[in-house]
């Protein structure tokens, strides 16, 4: 999946991955990660994710890297929050208080550009990415977080049916991604309501990575 493909998206407002609301699972789930408050939470491939501005909210301190800047721009005008911005390296760092942002490719986020990271909230980076590309993600997550723990949530549907992203993957295959780094526990299955984008049977997954 080229970066063109998702600046075109954006580009275009096709973004049906975006959820209005805070998500669901977060709001049912992410108590099990025992963080308190003043925590700092890495969202990979954040986008204008509402769910930043519940934890921010909820005192929690996030960090978060996007391909899209405009992605960026409109989370920071939605937050009604005026940032920082400055470049570091290939990335563009956008911060205010409690929030830093790195825009760019994930895979140049290092762990000196992260600093300290108690936890993940994955709800649309694995999921958005093609099989060739998710163990390189997978292992670079553990590797500059220090295999902080994981909420993390994934689609399982017939891929013949339909193409991703979202793509189906199965939990013999978060297994072998994370199984050496973690313990792995599934904390909520459910099937989608009316299909994933309408169009096929799916069902979502919450784990927990501790």
């Amino acid at each position: 999946m080229k970066a063109s493909f998702w600046h075109e998206k954006w580009n275009k407002n096709e973004i049906p991955f975006h959820e209005g609301e805070t998500n669901l699972q977060l709001l049912a789930h992410f108590d099990k990660l025992a963080l308190p408050k003043g925590s700092r939470v890495l969202l990979p491939l954040c986008g204008k994710t509402r769910d930043i501005a519940w934890l921010l909210n909820k005192g929690y301190r996030v960090v978060g890297a996007e391909l899209s800047e405009l992605a960026i721009k409109t989370l920071f005008d939605d937050l009604g929050v005026e940032p920082e911005i400055s470049s570091v390296g290939e990335l563009i760092h956008y911060r205010a208080k409690g929030i830093d942002i790195f825009v760019g490719d994930i895979f140049n986020v290092s762990t000196e550009l992260l600093g300290t990271v108690d936890a993940i909230y994955d709800r649309a980076a694995l999921v958005a990415l093609p099989e060739t590309t998710r163990n390189q993600y997978t292992l670079h997550l553990i590797n500059v977080t220090g295999k902080a723990p994981q909420l993390l949530i994934t689609y399982a549907y017939n891929q013949q049916l339909m193409d991703g992203p979202p793509f189906s993957i199965s939990e013999e295959e978060v297994k072998r991604h994370y199984s050496e780094a973690y313990q792995v526990e599934i904390v909520d299955s459910l099937d989608v309501a009316g299909g994933l984008k309408g169009k096929v049977t799916s069902v979502e997954t919450t784990w927990l990575l501790k």
